[in-house]
């Protein structure tokens, strides 16, 4: 069994970290940034490939997220629920690329007014701030180490070592194919809300639609800024958020807005996952870093095997 460093405690890091000690790997995490102060806190987040390339093996590694998931929730996790939602179109489209991963996919003609047909699947929701210190908590009843350091080249560690420092990895690696994609979102007491909705018709502009309910709120978003990198919350985006998802859910209409915020996607033109020496690299996941993790976890794991 090895000695494994994994850089990047967000949920790549730490999925990664939670198969390898499951292996009988020792292994130690550390993250610039540490739960809640991450990007992975930020998302939604329901399980959706979205911004991650290519299509093929994010098909496979979604699928067996999807699996994993599931298999969470019947365990009764704290934080990952089977969730029933639709993504929508003005126009008519085919079925969505990934939908092998999906054991259903069901199509649905005039979702919502003004949308001339939708898909709908059930998916698990994962509500970051609880799942976070979940997989935390899992590293460390496996014998893992999760500890706050920041790496500033890997020269400096010993052994086998797993580069999952998202978009870190331009300064770490100097991979300049990374690009921050900016996205901002809302978020809104819980009115009951059980059905989550993605309309993405206007990514050609920037932004994107959708609503995902939680337990104690609902999300709703958001931006897709590309090379954008600022942190502060513009009011008038959240408006124009807020807006958009008030016409696409109704429902939503007296919901009272609780709060807001902002993340940097880790996006490259594709998913870096290869091993080059004793360094394995996992990185560049886009918008599906949960969506993708324990599939890539898997891989990652059977690189060290």
């Amino acid at each position: 069994m090895a000695q494994v460093t994994v850089v990047g405690a967000g949920v790549i890091g730490l999925s990664c970290a939670v198969r390898l000690l499951e292996a009988g790997h020792s292994v130690q995490v550390h993250g610039r940034d540490l739960a809640p102060d991450l990007t992975s806190a930020v998302a939604a987040a329901v399980w959706y490939p979205y911004l991650a390339e290519p299509r093929d093996r994010v098909t496979a590694w979604s699928a067996a997220a999807l699996a994993e998931f599931t298999a969470l929730a019947d365990r009764g996790v704290d934080g990952v629920v089977m969730t029933a939602g639709t993504e929508i179109f003005r126009e008519p489209v085919g079925e969505p690329w990934w939908s092998s991963a999906v054991p259903e996919v069901r199509r649905v003609d005039e979702p919502r007014p003004g949308y001339a047909e939708g898909w709908s699947f059930v998916s698990p929701v994962i509500e970051m701030p609880v799942y976070l210190p979940w997989l935390q908590e899992r590293v460390r009843e496996l014998g893992g180490t999760v500890e706050q350091r920041e790496i500033v080249s890997l020269d400096e560690l010993d052994g086998l070592v797993v580069n999952a420092s998202g978009l870190g990895a331009r300064e770490l690696v100097r991979d300049q194919s990374m690009e921050p994609v900016r996205g901002q979102v809302v978020y809104l007491e819980q009115v009951g809300l059980k059905h989550w909705w993605i309309d993405d018709s206007a990514l050609d502009l920037g932004v994107t639609t959708y609503v995902v309910p939680r337990s104690r709120d609902i999300v709703v978003g958001g931006t897709e800024d590309h090379g954008q990198e600022e942190l502060t919350v513009d009011p008038a985006t959240a408006d124009a958020i807020l807006a958009r998802a008030r016409t696409l859910v109704p429902e939503l209409a007296d919901a009272t807005v609780i709060g807001h915020n902002v993340g940097l996607r880790p996006a490259r033109p594709t998913v870096r996952l290869e091993r080059e020496g004793d360094v394995i690299h996992c990185y560049g996941h886009g918008g599906a870093g949960v969506t993708l993790s324990w599939g890539c976890a898997d891989e990652v794991a059977a690189l060290i095997a």
